[in-house]
């Protein structure tokens, strides 16, 4: 049996999620690592893209054990096919060739072959499904971001991750791999 992590929304509703350790170890270590320390709790949606993504965070969840990247998986596993991105799986984010957010998930509402290799899929919803399309349909207004002319659409009333868990079911997850360079995306900040 596969990992599994459950982010409990507060409204009630839930999104459970089979990790693919096999397709992306080290993003799934690096996801694990992040859920363990808490740095998800209680923290707020930040982008919306309807007909295109919903993207959990952008600003690595404001939380120092979050903000690291981690080389792309096809670099650091290039005998790993990655996997197709489209409605029902979750990515993790990046940053180009800088490398992916340590814990940044999304979720595609779409299919995306442009993510293939890029944006590594490292789990797919196995409940709530629901509550991703409920999300692409809140009310958002578009808020400027620390990146010059950047701006995001957030939603108007905040959509709360009132937790994360994460059920190993026998992985024991490997030491994560980061990224050394002294570079951070402008949003951490």
């Amino acid at each position: 049996m596969k990992p599994i992590a459950t982010f409990y929304m507060a409204n009630g509703s839930k999104i459970v999620i089979e990790l693919l350790p096999d397709a992306a170890p080290n993003t799934v270590a690096s996801f694990v690592s992040c859920v363990q320390k808490g740095a998800l709790d209680g923290h707020a949606i930040e982008r919306i893209v309807p007909g295109k993504w919903v993207d959990f965070s952008y600003t690595a969840f404001h939380s120092e054990d979050c903000r690291y990247l981690i080389p792309r998986e096809a670099d650091l596993h290039p005998e790993i096919t990655p996997l197709d991105s489209h409605p029902g799986c979750v990515c993790m984010g990046g940053y180009g060739e800088k490398g992916n957010a340590g814990c940044e998930p999304f979720f595609p509402l779409k299919d995306c072959p442009e993510h293939k290799g890029i944006y590594p899929v490292f789990g797919k919803i196995i409940e709530g499904m629901e509550e991703i399309y409920r999300l692409e349909k809140v009310e958002t207004a578009p808020v400027q971001t620390a990146i010059e002319g950047y701006v995001v659409d957030t939603p108007v009333n905040p959509q709360v991750i009132e937790k994360v868990t994460v059920e190993l079911n026998g992985y024991v997850a490997p030491p994560v791999v980061k990224m050394e360079h002294d570079w951070i995306p402008p949003t951490w900040k």
